[in-house]
C-alpha cells in the first residue's frame, strides 16, 4: 500500500507542476463538505480503512465542488507521513490518506482542500519550546506558537509547500486569529522596544502603554499570515489559502494580505443567526476586496466548555442555515468529524445530498450577488480593538441582537467597518451605531457630515449615546445604571434589562419618543428612553440603553416592534417590504445586473438552546412583496420553484404575493 501512494504522490505532484505551469483557474468553492479529526499521538490506524467505492459513492451523490479533509489538527500531529524534518507525525499510518484522496477527487472532478492547525500547536512546542509564545509571567504557553519566531519558517511553510506538492488545491488554515495571544518572547519585546521607545513592557490592562502592545501583536499576527502566504505562493502560485475567521467579526480588520478567500465556521448553536451576522461582515470584506468567501455550519450540534456534543443536524437544520450564507453571495460548507483512522463517516449521505441539491438549485441565483444598500449597521474595528479582552475575539455581542431584530421586523441591512463606509456613508439611507464605543475622530466627523447632508442615524446604547450628547441635545444626569427598567413609546411598553443612560433634554428641537419607568413594572416616569433629533437635512434617533443582549437572549416581540418603530420611519422608501409573517429576512441584491430579493423562512427552533436540531420548518404562505423599480418589470418570478408570480404595478411600485415560502427563495425581478 505505501508504494501505491508514493507512486500516486508521484504521478499527481508531476501533474499539478504541469497543470500550475499552464496556469490552470483555481477550483470553484461554492458548496464542500469539511471533515477533520485532529489527529493524536495515540492514532496508530490512519489510513487502515480507506475504501475507494465510499468515497464515490459519497461525491457522487452529493455532487461537491471540494472536499477538505485533516492533515495536522491543533495536538499538531500530521495524519499524512510528512517528510517536513520538524513535523509530528502519527505512530503508524497504513495508507497515505492524502493521497488516495487526491487520486480519487481528482477522479471526480472534485477540489481538495486540507485542514491545518496554524498558531495552535501542541506537538511542535513540546518538541521545540523556544517557537512558543511567552506569558505575561514569562511561562511558556504550550499550545500557541509565537509569530514572532521561526515556527512558520521552520514547519508551516515547509508543510504547507508539502502539501502544494501533493496536488492539493488549497488549505483552511485552523487555529489562527482565535488561538493567537499576547506574547512577551524575547523577540516580541525587543520589537515593543524598538517600535515604541518604550522600554518598560506593559503586563496587563492596567499598565500604561498596553493597548500599543496588544495593537503591535496584532499587526504581527496580519504580517505573519502574509509572510506564510507568500511565501507558499512563491512555491506553487495557484495553491489556494485561507487563514480561519481571518478578516472576519473577530478581525475586522482591511485585507492587507494575499489570502486568496475567507472562510469561518460558525458556531454549532443558533447558526441561522449566527449565519447571518457572520455572513454579512465576509460579504462586505469579499466585496471591497474582492475575494470569494464561505461559512461552515457543523454538521452536529456542539457545545463548548465543558465540551459536550448532540444530535447530528437533519437536512432541513442545514439547509437553513444555508438559506442565511447563501443570500448574502457567499459558498457553504458543512462539517461532520472525520473517522480516527481517517476515513470519511457516510452515515450522513441522505442528508449531505439534500444539502447539496438545495445550495445547487439557488447557485444560479445567489452566487456573486451584491447587496443592494439600504440600512448600514455598523461594526467598528476601532470598538473592537479598543474593548475586545483578547487579540482577535470580536465584539459581537454588541450588534448581534440589533441585527436579528432588524432583520426579523423585515429591513435590509448590511454590516460594514469603517473602511466599507469611508467615503460611501450617502449611499445609506440609515446608519446604526449599536454600542460602537470607541469611534476614531474623523470617522465621528464623517457620519455627522452624512447626517447634515440628509443621512439618518439611529444610535443605540448607553455609552454610544454619551459620545453624542452633544448633537443629541441632551445632557447626560448620571452615570450609566442598570435595569431592569420598562421603556414605553407610541401606546407600547417593553421592559429592558441591560444598562442605560439617565439624560434629561438640552436642545430646543429635541424630541422625547420614547419614555423611562422607574422599574420593569409601570412606575413613575424617570425620563426618557429615545429621542428624536433633527440635524442639518437629516435625523438622528437615539435609544440611551443596551439593547442587543436583550433581543439575542429573549427575542421579544415588543423589543422587535420598539426598534422597528425607531427604524422605519428612516427608511420611508425601502426598495422591499413585505407583509403576511414576521418570520422572514429580506435580502435585496444585485445579481448578473438584475435586481433579486431573497426570502428566507426563520421560523422553527434554531434559536433555542435547549433544541439540538429540528427536522420541519412550518412554510409560510400568501406573503405579499412590493419592491420599488423605476419602471414596470417584465416579470418577477420566485426562483429555483420556477413559479411566475402575477403582478400589479403601480406608482413606482411591483406587489406580487408568494403562495408559499419553504425555506428560502429568491425572486428574479426582470
Amino acid at each position: 500500500m505505501r508504494v501505491i501512494a508514493v507512486l500516486l504522490l508521484t504521478f499527481f505532484c508531476g501533474q499539478l507542476q504541469a497543470q500550475s505551469a499552464s496556469g490552470r483557474p483555481p477550483v470553484r468553492r461554492y458548496f464542500g463538505l469539511h471533515f477533520d479529526f485532529h489527529a493524536g499521538s495515540n492514532d496508530s490506524l490512519i489510513g487502515r480503512n480507506l475504501s475507494e467505492k465510499k468515497i464515490d459513492s459519497l461525491l457522487a451523490a452529493v455532487k461537491p465542488d471540494f472536499i477538505q479533509v485533516d492533515c495536522k489538527g491543533h495536538p499538531g500531529i500530521s495524519s499524512y507521513p510528512s517528510r517536513v524534518a520538524t513535523a509530528s507525525v502519527a505512530p503508524r499510518i497504513a495508507n497515505d490518506p492524502l493521497a488516495f484522496y487526491r487520486a480519487i477527487t481528482k477522479k471526480h472532478g472534485v477540489g481538495l482542500y486540507l485542514h491545518y492547525s496554524g498558531v495552535y500547536d501542541d506537538a511542535a512546542l513540546a518538541k521545540y519550546p523556544g517557537w512558543a509564545a511567552r506569558k505575561a509571567d514569562g511561562s511558556t504557553d504550550l499550545s500557541k506558537a509565537s509569530v514572532y519566531g521561526p515556527y512558520a519558517d521552520s514547519l508551516l511553510i515547509p508543510q504547507l509547500r508539502e502539501l502544494a506538492d501533493y496536488g492539493a488545491d488549497g488549505v483552511w488554515v485552523d487555529g489562527e486569529c482565535w488561538a493567537t495571544v499576547p506574547d512577551y518572547s524575547p523577540a516580541a519585546l525587543d520589537r515593543f522596544r524598538t517600535t515604541t521607545g518604550l522600554q518598560s513592557v506593559p503586563r496587563s490592562s492596567n499598565d500604561p502603554g498596553y493597548d500599543l502592545f496588544k495593537n503591535m501583536a496584532r499587526e504581527s499576527f496580519i504580517q505573519y499570515i502574509g509572510h506564510y502566504v507568500d511565501e507558499v505562493h512563491r512555491h506553487r502560485p495557484t495553491f489556494q489559502i485561507a487563514s480561519n475567521w481571518a478578516y472576519s467579526s473577530m478581525m475586522p480588520e482591511p485585507i492587507t494580505t494575499n489570502v486568496d478567500y475567507l472562510s469561518g465556521d460558525l458556531t454549532p448553536g443558533n447558526s441561522v443567526n449566527s449565519a447571518a451576522l457572520e455572513g454579512r461582515i465576509l460579504a462586505a470584506q469579499g466585496q471591497l476586496y474582492r475575494k470569494p468567501w464561505d461559512l461552515m455550519s457543523w454538521g452536529f450540534w456542539y457545545e463548548f466548555g465543558p465540551p459536550r456534543q448532540g444530535d447530528q443536524k437533519t437536512a432541513v437544520h442545514l439547509m437553513q442555515e444555508a438559506a442565511e450564507v447563501l443570500s448574502l453571495g457567499g459558498g457553504f460548507q458543512a462539517y461532520y468529524q472525520q473517522q480516527r483512522d481517517g476515513s470519511l463517516p457516510l452515515g450522513d449521505l441522505p442528508v449531505m445530498a439534500e444539502l447539496g441539491r438545495f445550495v445547487r438549485a439557488r447557485q444560479p441565483f445567489c452566487q456573486g450577488s451584491v447587496a443592494v444598500p439600504q440600512v448600514a449597521l455598523l461594526y467598528s474595528n476601532t470598538t473592537v480593538r479598543a474593548t475586545s479582552q483578547s487579540l482577535f475575539g470580536g465584539q459581537t455581542q454588541r450588534i448581534n441582537g440589533i441585527l436579528t431584530a432588524l432583520l426579523d421586523a423585515q429591513l435590509p441591512v448590511e454590516i460594514l467597518s469603517e473602511h466599507h463606509l469611508r467615503g460611501r456613508m450617502q449611499q445609506y439611507p440609515v446608519i446604526v451605531l449599536s454600542q460602537q464605543d470607541s469611534l476614531d475622530p474623523s470617522f465621528r466627523k464623517e457620519l455627522l457630515t452624512y447626517a447634515e447632508q440628509g443621512g439618518h442615524l439611529l444610535i443605540i446604547g448607553a455609552t454610544n449615546t454619551r459620545q453624542f450628547a452633544a448633537e443629541l441635545g441632551v445632557l447626560p444626569t448620571g452615570s450609566v445604571l442598570n435595569g431592569p427598567r420598562r421603556v414605553e413609546a407610541s401606546g407600547q411598553s417593553v421592559v429592558l434589562a441591560g444598562p442605560f443612560l439617565p439624560v434629561q433634554l438640552t436642545g430646543a428641537h429635541t424630541r422625547p419618543v420614547a419614555q423611562l419607568h422607574s422599574s420593569a413594572t409601570a412606575g413613575s416616569v424617570t425620563g426618557v428612553a429615545a429621542t428624536e433629533t433633527p440635524f442639518g437635512q437629516g435625523r438622528i434617533t437615539a435609544v440611551y440603553a443596551d439593547l442587543s443582549t436583550d433581543y439575542r437572549t429573549h427575542q421579544s416581540t415588543k423589543l422587535r416592534d420598539f426598534l422597528a418603530g425607531l427604524a422605519r420611519p428612516l427608511l420611508p422608501n425601502p426598495i422591499v417590504e413585505v407583509s403576511g409573517s414576521r418570520l422572514v429576512h429580506v435580502v435585496p441584491s444585485r445579481h448578473n445586473n438584475r435586481l433579486t430579493v431573497n426570502l428566507i423562512n426563520t421560523g422553527g427552533r434554531h434559536a433555542d438552546p435547549r433544541v439540538f436540531t429540528y427536522d420541519e420548518v412550518p412554510p409560510l404562505t400568501n406573503l405579499t412583496v412590493r419592491v420599488r423599480t423605476d419602471k414596470k418589470p417584465k416579470r418577477i418570478v420566485q426562483q429555483p420553484e420556477g413559479r411566475s408570480l402575477p403582478m400589479r404595478y403601480a406608482n413606482g411600485v411591483a406587489t406580487v404575493t408568494v403562495p408559499q415560502l419553504t425555506l428560502h427563495s429568491v425572486l428574479v425581478v426582470d
